[in-house]
């Protein structure tokens, strides 16, 4: 199946049409950059734009930074404020002839990690970390997901975690590698200590550069890097949008993961 997925993130929103069956592109994604400041109208304008591009009118999966719950979002941490209690679904749809179903981009990123990438077949408690503008997770247990964990914004120490060692955090205090992995090492004993995870799949923007600070990285479970990169969001998604439309008629779901929205 052929779905239009979409990851919207800090800095860009990316799109493609994926092929849901083997999470290849079908085409180019497209990436465009996220409005200063995110508000509601600027993201839904983009959103359009995406599908404008694509000529698409189907079914459209969109991760989305924030918790996103019976369509509504219900928290703002790395977007515009504006967007709590925000319908996000029908606020897309209104601005593109296509159904949408939203879910956490984290979420989503976990799910195509899960089935195409680096915890393909992994049975047990699995954890999957994106690392960038902030902390996304995603928790999986035997390939279910247990949605809008957003562990990034758990306290440790006094400060969110994602303040502590996000790759944003990096960034702005010129963290050496060491450095900044003896932070993410805090941040990752307290999931442990929370979740107990068998595998632990690290990913997100500063997995691009996983050979500088893997090495550094000290857990109980196995950690591993992510393998589907800046594709897990895209990808994610649209696998998202296609499990509601393979629902039965009776409103189950055909696969193991959840949907959100």
């Amino acid at each position: 199946m052929e779905i239009l997925g979409i990851d919207v993130g800090g800095r860009g929103i990316k799109g493609a049409v994926v092929e849901t069956t083997t999470g290849e592109l079908v085409e180019p994604r497209m990436r465009l950059r996220t409005p200063q400041p995110a508000t509601p109208e600027a993201v839904a304008a983009m959103i359009g734009e995406l599908v404008a591009h694509f000529e698409w009118s189907g079914t459209v999966g969109v991760g989305f930074p924030a918790v996103v719950r019976d369509h509504v979002v219900r928290t703002a941490a790395n977007i515009d404020e504006s967007w709590i209690g925000v319908d996000v679904v029908q606020l897309f749809e209104d601005h593109a002839t296509c159904n949408f179903v939203v879910a956490n981009d984290a979420d989503a990123a976990g799910l195509a990690e899960m089935q195409f990438g680096a915890g393909r077949g992994h049975t047990g408690v699995a954890l999957v970390l994106t690392v960038g503008t902030g902390i996304g997770s995603a928790l999986f247990v035997d390939g279910r997901l247990v949605p809008n964990t957003e562990f990034g914004h758990l306290e440790i120490r006094g400060y969110e975690a994602e303040a502590i060692a996000s790759g944003a955090v990096r960034q702005r205090k010129q963290l050496s590698w060491p450095k900044w992995a003896k932070r993410m090492n805090r941040v990752l004993a307290t999931y442990e200590s929370l979740v107990s995870p068998d595998l632990i799949v690290f990913g997100g923007g500063i997995s691009k550069k996983a050979e500088r600070f893997m090495p550094l990285l000290e857990t109980e479970a196995p950690i591993v890097p992510a393998a589907m990169r800046n594709l897990a969001g895209i990808v994610g998604a649209a696998l998202l949008a296609a499990e509601h439309e393979a629902h039965d008629s009776d409103g189950s779901l055909k696969r193991l993961s959840v949907w959100t929205a």
